[in-house]
């Protein structure tokens, strides 16, 4: 049975704040590129305590935060690049957390220029750096973190900038761009999850509860904004899409295991009525695409992110 939230006030609530989930403190990065893509000292930004770290080091969370981004430190066949579409910004007077899609160049001697469709992301988890492949990038991220509560919602302020265009592009870099049919998504998602291992160290894991949502259009800075957490199996209800749906096989995320692998985690079923979760999972995105899919020009600002109970 699926537990139904009806619209609650963000006031009848009492929030539990996430770390770091109000987006005022930031740690700093000076990335130096490769001499072949020009040598450019590059600014990437990490979610964290207030600190600057100069040089090519592979970033590790930051004082205690739970939060990773989709700013990398690349290091392919040798060649060093930075990514940053997730920074600070102000709005309305607030530091929030501004999520980008964008179209990052990639210029070598001025021989070879390659364009690669990057969103913006934030979530619960880690990246272990330096990234040295594009293929499969969330098999580089590892998803959620420990929790045990149920709460009601997740609860967060957000503003959405959509471009009104119908279409996408897809850009790998490594072939010629696509134009594909179909309005972008940005996202906002939170799923509880009950996980185990065997004893090869796969992972499993049943969904305990569920909260997602997309936008397809502009969205005003709304304050307090409420993302219910249904509970159990919610393939019945009325509110159930298709993305709600388990996460296996190549849609799974991945998080390390007991050994410090990464391995997939493979959503096995919905958990029954009354499962305490052992993780959490919450990600807010500027598209909800397939990899190297996105439209230019998305940006999603979020801030004060906090469970509700």
């Amino acid at each position: 049975m699926a537990l139904f939230l009806a619209a609650v006030p963000v006031q009848a609530l009492r929030l539990e704040k996430i770390s770091y989930g109000d987006f005022s403190n930031w740690v700093t990065r000076d990335i130096k590129e490769s001499g072949v893509l020009g040598g450019k000292v590059k600014t990437v930004y990490a979610i964290g305590p207030t600190k600057h770290i100069k040089g090519n080091v592979a970033y590790t969370n930051q004082g205690g935060s739970p939060w990773a981004t989709s700013n990398v430190y690349a290091k392919v066949s040798g060649i060093v690049k930075a990514s940053n579409t997730v920074s600070p910004a102000t709005v309305g007077g607030n530091r929030m957390a501004k999520l980008s899609t964008k179209m990052e160049e990639v210029k070598v001697l001025g021989i070879i220029n390659l364009d690669v469709m990057v969103p913006g992301t934030i979530f619960l988890g880690t990246v272990r750096e330096p990234i040295s492949s594009t293929s499969d990038p969330f098999k580089k991220l590892s998803m959620g973190m420990p929790y045990t509560k149920r709460p009601k919602a997740l609860v967060y302020d957000i503003k959405v900038d959509m471009p009104n265009v119908n279409t996408r592009v897809k850009s790998t870099g490594f072939s010629a761009k696509k134009t594909l049919k179909g309005r972008d998504k940005a996202e906002a998602y939170v799923m509880l999850q009950k996980r185990w291992e065997d004893a090869k160290g796969n992972i499993y894991a049943q969904r305990v509860g569920t909260g997602r949502e997309r936008y397809a259009s502009s969205v005003p800075l709304t304050k307090g904004h409420v993302l219910p957490i249904h509970y159990g199996d919610i393939t019945k209800t009325p509110y159930y899409k298709p993305y709600m749906r388990l996460l296996n096989g190549d849609n799974a995320y991945y998080a390390y295991n007991s050994k410090g692998k990464l391995k997939p985690i493979q959503e096995v079923g919905w958990a029954p009525e009354g499962t305490v979760p052992t993780h959490v999972m919450v990600m807010f995105s500027s598209t909800c695409g397939e990899p190297f899919v996105g439209t230019e020009g998305v940006n999603v600002y979020v801030d004060n992110v906090a469970f509700g109970f």
